[in-house]
């Protein structure tokens, strides 16, 4: 979830890169519950600011219906920290070894995946 279209393009090329499959995208809070609800993703990667509402309170609302694995992406992720202490928080600006390093941590997964998970990334 992005809400900055050029930012959420490269995202998502990161994340098909490191051979995920991106199965949806949201630019806004209600957007992202919505096709999260749609397309049930392993991993949500989420930028804390969105167009309308943000990334944590769609965190929380996803995850009170089926509690799933997420990153949140912020250039002050004390702010994500101070709510939700075990949160993984990606902050700005970051690398393509610092997304992996942090999909890894949200889902277990060996730094460069063997085969292609859904996820929910950005717009």
């Amino acid at each position: 979830m992005e809400d900055d279209g050029v930012i959420s393009m490269l995202l998502t090329m990161m994340l098909e890169e490191m051979g995920f499959e991106v199965c949806g995208t949201a630019s806004s809070e209600v957007e992202a519950v919505v096709e999260a609800a749609r397309t049930r993703p392993d991993l949500i990667v989420t930028d804390v600011n969105l167009a309308e509402g943000n990334g944590i309170a769609a965190i929380e609302a996803i995850c009170r219906k089926r509690p799933t694995p997420h990153i949140f992406i912020s250039a002050a992720p004390s702010v994500v920290r101070s709510l939700h202490p075990d949160a993984i928080v990606l902050e700005k600006p970051f690398h393509f070894a610092d997304l992996e390093r942090a999909i890894g941590k949200a889902t277990q997964l060996p730094p460069q995946p063997d085969g292609a998970t859904r996820l929910a990334a950005t717009r």
